[in-house]
């Protein structure tokens, strides 16, 4: 509805909207760590401090987000090389999105704290419905206001007044109904700030480090291919996106089941609940995989009208997700060193996966055997399957470590 230019602006800007997802994830996931295993050792008194602790490191950090954002929106969206209708589009996206970091960061990391409680079924049913409202205001406001020449800037409101609503019902849930996880005093709190940092850490970076891997991307693919590649390469990573969603949600079910139990030393548990989200993510992850495996050029039309720009990207489509199988096993065990308070493990991992094996990959490739752009495609396969290797092995060594934690105990 916003034209292939809007799509354009749309994919340039969403790495950029890892920072907030990145600073919730961060606060969400260490608060639900800390969370999980205090449920697990009934230390009411950690408890009662979560939700206070969590409002003030998100108010701040939003702020401080929402001000260096908008004010070098144009700046910020240089790094990842879009220019002209592409760029102008997409400063006025990006700018509004900015303005509501604090709706969508309180949501989304409060939302994680409901699952670190165990309540997964709420947690859904409220997340689903700032996706509803998002998915049913995103064709009335651009309708409204495309003739207005303002359809791109109709997305983002879209987006953000769908995260107020989600951020107020959430708020509404822990101020009114929540039984055990209230709203007490809302501060820093000494003891906890550096453990959920630790802890969350490792998660923000797999999405900050996001920003950074995409815009590497972009701009590399820009100089291989053009403005095309780089339509083609959004797209792609828009579908990445939404294929990791499920894989993602089976991991935050996960982590609470594994704190709770690591938190009670029931370390059998654990390990046999690893085994099962091991499974579990892999089988989901079939869903996307075959489709976009065996119909490529099906699932890209979703998104590119133009049927010669979806033909020219069908081979390298393939091969960017040839390793997608891989990654709901990968997942897990980065949050199973999450749950377990292994907070300098599950960073690494993220570092290795997101920057530190990606972007050599992703310059080095091109250049042998004159593979050109599509060693742009193949860079992310090939460091998954490297990192899923390495993931293999720390399984293996918590296990072990945690059988050694059981005979203590015994």
């Amino acid at each position: 509805m916003v034209g292939t230019a809007g799509v354009g602006a749309v994919s340039v800007s969403y790495p950029f909207t890892l920072i907030n997802n990145g600073l919730a994830i961060m606060v969400g996931v260490g608060s639900a760590s800390v969370l999980s295993r205090a449920i697990g050792k009934k230390d009411q008194a950690t408890v009662d401090k979560i939700m206070g602790n969590l409002i003030m490191m998100i108010a701040v950090c939003s702020l401080i987000i929402t001000v260096i954002g908008t004010v070098f929106t144009r700046q910020i969206l240089l790094l990842s090389g879009a220019s002209g209708e592409t760029l102008s589009l997409a400063v006025k996206y990006l700018r509004i999105v900015f303005l509501g970091s604090v709706f969508v960061n309180f949501s989304q990391a409060a939302n994680m704290v409901m699952r670190g409680e165990g309540l997964l079924k709420r947690a859904m049913t409220i997340m689903g419905i700032g996706a509803v409202l998002n998915i049913v205001l995103d064709p009335i406001l651009i309708s409204l206001l495309n003739p207005l020449g303002m359809g791109i800037e109709a997305a983002a409101y879209a987006t953000i007044f769908s995260q107020f609503v989600q951020a107020a019902i959430t708020l509404w849930y822990f101020v009114k109904k929540s039984k055990n996880v209230r709203i007490c005093k809302i501060r820093f709190e000494r003891t906890l700030v550096p453990e959920i940092v630790g802890v969350g850490i490792s998660a923000m970076l797999m999405q900050v480090t996001t920003l950074l891997q995409q815009t590497v991307l972009y701009n590399i693919a820009a100089n291989y291919g053009g403005d095309t590649w780089q339509t083609l390469l959004g797209v792609a990573l828009r579908i990445q996106s939404f294929a990791f969603i499920p894989v993602w949600g089976i991991s935050q079910g996960f982590q609470p089941a594994a704190g709770t139990n690591y938190g009670a030393k029931q370390y059998d548990r654990v390990k046999t609940l690893a085994k099962v989200f091991m499974i579990g993510a892999t089988l989901v992850s079939l869903l996307f995989y075959i489709p976009i495996e065996l119909a490529p050029k099906a699932v890209m039309s979703l998104f590119i009208t133009d049927p010669a720009i979806v033909d020219q990207g069908v081979a390298n489509f393939r091969i960017f997700f040839s390793s997608y199988i891989l990654q709901g096993s990968m997942i897990v065990i980065i949050t199973l060193l999450q749950a377990l308070g292994r907070a300098k493990k599950a960073s690494i991992m993220s570092l290795l996966r997101q920057i530190v094996l990606f972007i050599p990959c992703v310059m080095i490739l091109p250049m042998i055997a004159d593979m050109g752009i599509r060693g742009v495609w193949a860079a992310p396969a090939v460091v998954d399957v490297i990192i899923f290797i390495i993931c293999a092995g720390i399984a293996v060594i918590e296990f072990r470590r945690m059988s050694l934690l059981k005979k203590e105990v015994c």
